[in-house]
């Protein structure tokens, strides 16, 4: 019904930077909060940034400062800036999204994530 495909992910290094986006397609009525995760190795997952259909923004203490969320409500596309990357901003990096499918019900999507590596 819906897909997330998330692009811009690679090895960069420390202080770097990196944009990723991420894409939602499928039986679209609207989306309300989309944002990002991430998921390191070994670790769980966390909460990296959401925003809102208006804008409104979130972001995790750990990359206040570094990271900008962003979305274009036309491309059905939401993006993560990351600046000043760190080793431990390492991850899996996983676009999500609650979709209001043309049938009206809501369902949470996730996509398949995207690989982020800080190493020198």
């Amino acid at each position: 019904q819906v897909q997330l495909v998330e692009s811009g992910g690679g090895l960069v290094q420390p202080g770097g930077s990196l944009m990723l986006s991420c894409t939602a397609s499928g039986s679209i009525f609207s989306i309300n909060v989309m944002g990002w995760y991430r998921q390191a190795p070994g670790k769980q997952r966390e909460l990296v940034a959401t925003i809102t259909t208006g804008g409104s923004k979130n972001y995790a203490d750990f990359v206040k400062g570094r990271f900008t969320i962003s979305r274009d409500n036309a491309k059905k596309t939401v993006y993560l800036q990351m600046n000043s990357l760190k080793p431990e901003d390492t991850a899996v990096y996983f676009c999500n999204a609650e979709v209001v499918l043309t049938t009206r019900s809501t369902v949470n999507a996730r996509g398949q994530g995207t690989l982020v590596t800080v190493s020198s």
